[in-house]
């Protein structure tokens, strides 16, 4: 992650010399969106430090969430703040217009070429390097929609708790998209002499970048407030607990996120009348080893027992 936010921060300098020489509106937006993923990756990285810190007595279920609220900043203050500054610079340029230097020339070491060609050469080696990027994401999105038998991209991203690897996978994404639209932008503006493509290109760059901002935040703010384990693996917990020997009913049965991959299991269960408290116990502590065996996701389970007199009150 340290590499990446690196490779980011340069390939968000070349950007911009890109837009320096050449006046391109799609390579300063693509400059702002690669500041924007430069500061991702710290965020992302903060987050994962802080969450691993150990539980105390003012967080005695772990910093977990940390890695909700970093990346929640992530798409606030980074994607959302970009995201405005590239559509408002590609309105303008397309309002008011623009000075395209595209067919300038530069001097490098005495040999002369178009201005442009910076910005081809910069945009074809940032496309590599995020399709690499974007490749590894893919591959850890498929791990943990293979290990929830999700279908589909949209499934995982409303579904996930894993938020550090949705973000990478979508922000990924989103770069080599507008990539792409900034290289379109730019060959359409040298092709056709018209700086309306390229403003176009910053402008589209922007509306990219702010409804990724809007997306997850969108995400994040589920598991801020305290979701719950989907519907069917829910399910698939309590009737574990229903059909266990000595289990009368089940009073109350809640579940909770309290980290990426973390989830707390909270059950008041009525237990036959007839068993001692020794009897009780036995069976709490097994029902509780066997919910973390079933589900990998559950690290914390509190079970209250109740006498089936008892639960007939509730």
């Amino acid at each position: 992650m340290i590499a990446a936010g690196v490779a980011n921060g340069a390939i968000a300098i070349m950007k911009f010399l890109g837009f320096l020489l050449t006046g391109s509106p799609a390579m300063l937006s693509e400059t702002y969106h690669s500041i924007s993923d430069t500061g991702n990756q710290v965020f992302l990285l903060i987050g994962l430090r802080y969450s691993g810190r150990e539980a105390d007595r003012t967080h005695p279920f772990g910093y977990g969430k940390a890695q909700f609220f970093y990346s929640f900043l992530v798409s606030v203050l980074l994607f959302g703040i970009a995201g405005w500054m590239s559509l408002t610079h590609g309105y303008e340029a397309i309002v008011h217009g623009h000075a395209s230097a595209l067919h300038g020339k530069v001097e490098l070491l005495g040999a002369s070429f178009r201005a442009v060609y910076v910005n081809y050469v910069v945009l074809v080696g940032a496309f590599g390097f995020e399709t690499y990027a974007l490749v590894t994401a893919y591959r850890g999105m498929r791990i943990d929609m293979d290990e929830h038998g999700w279908t589909s991209f949209v499934e995982a991203f409303k579904k996930t708790s894993n938020i550090t690897t949705l973000t990478a996978f979508t922000e990924d994404t989103v770069a080599v998209s507008g990539i792409v639209l900034a290289f379109l932008g730019v060959f359409l503006t040298d092709y056709t002499g018209n700086p309306l493509w390229d403003g176009l290109a910053a402008l589209c760059i922007g509306l990219l970048l702010m409804g990724f901002a809007l997306a997850l935040a969108w995400e994040n703010k589920r598991l801020l407030l305290g979701e719950s384990l989907q519907k069917n693996e829910e399910d698939e917990l309590r009737e574990t607990v229903a059909s266990w020997e000595g289990v009368t009913g089940i009073v109350d049965f809640r579940t909770v996120y309290f980290g990426p991959n973390r989830v707390l299991v909270a059950a008041d269960v009525a237990f036959d009348g007839d068993l001692d408290t020794g009897d009780v116990d036995e069976r709490i502590t097994a029902i509780e080893d066997a919910l973390v065996e079933q589900n990998p996701n559950v690290r914390k389970v509190y079970i209250e027992p109740e006498t089936a007199t008892s639960a007939g009150g509730h």
